[in-house]
């Protein structure tokens, strides 16, 4: 008989998690999941404190969540900054002693017509999607490597989309830098998972299509509207919650400790289709 237990397989009971970007969207769906699968402590970090999409707002709605053990914590930091990425790293020392999963979401995007695209907005992108990811890992890899075991691995999730992988908005509504930053972040993970995984750490990239959120909805409206979308896609729809949570506890649970340098597409399958998407 196999020797098998999947008792607490998925299970991310006791763990200390840092989510940025995590006040709404993605990055607010892998905070509730993490804290509905048994997690100590959550950090949440986003640019602002107040306001209808920050942090404060989304601590009180994550530690209200029925049944949890753990508690959800609020930093603001700006993970584009390497300062700030430091004192990050400093005020989650003050709360607590370890880190097993790090989830880099913060991510930034611009649309327009190719010639007339400043600057800029390039430069904005690469800081936040590719840099500040670099940055992240990179400053945050000593207590990571501390927390993890040959067994059980810290974990570090690159949020990042299917555009990383397809060529699917140019035009008028083109996103050529974002596509190309979430490229590199797919082969930034790739390098990460090389470079940390003899120091207890694991990186695998989580890259979604589209789910309705503040970061997607201008785009979803310029290509026809949610309606539109879900008819193109193969399961007749767009992501959502749950789909994201799915696949944020088992990467990090135990299901998923020998999984490493991985990618995960979360779109339904529409990267394969024929659609509006790859004709504009």
């Amino acid at each position: 008989m196999s020797e098998i237990n999947i008792n607490g397989l998925f299970s991310l009971d006791g763990k200390v998690a840092l989510v940025t970007g995590g006040s709404r969207g993605l990055g607010l769906h892998a905070a509730t999941a993490f804290l509905l699968a048994g997690a100590k402590t959550v950090f949440i970090t986003a640019r602002k404190a107040g306001g209808p999409q920050g942090i404060d707002q989304a601590v009180e709605r994550l530690n209200k969540l029925p049944g949890i053990k753990g508690r959800a914590i609020g930093i603001p930091a700006n993970v584009a900054n390497t300062e700030e990425i430091e004192k990050l790293r400093d005020a989650v020392a003050k709360h607590e002693s370890k880190l097993d999963i790090l989830v880099a979401n913060a991510g930034a995007t611009w649309g327009g017509p190719f010639e007339p695209t400043p600057d800029w907005s390039s430069q904005k992108i690469l800081d936040l999607n590719v840099r500040g990811v670099f940055n992240l890992a990179r400053i945050f890899a000593p207590v990571l490597s501390a927390s993890g075991t040959h067994q059980d691995p810290s974990r570090i999730i690159v949020v990042s989309s299917v555009a990383g992988t397809t060529v699917p908005h140019v035009g008028e509504h083109g996103t050529i830098m974002y596509t190309v930053s979430k490229a590199a972040a797919h082969h930034l993970a790739r390098n990460l998972a090389v470079e940390l995984g003899p120091r207890h750490i694991t990186t695998n990239t989580v890259a979604p299509g589209f789910f309705p959120s503040k970061l997607a909805n201008g785009l979803i409206e310029n290509l026809g509207g949610q309606e539109q979308l879900e008819m193109e896609n193969p399961l007749g729809r767009l992501g959502l919650p749950n789909d994201i949570a799915g696949v944020m506890i088992y990467l990090c649970s135990p299901a998923a400790s020998f999984v490493n340098g991985e990618y995960i597409s979360l779109d339904g399958g529409v990267r394969f289709a024929a659609g509006r998407q790859s004709k504009i």
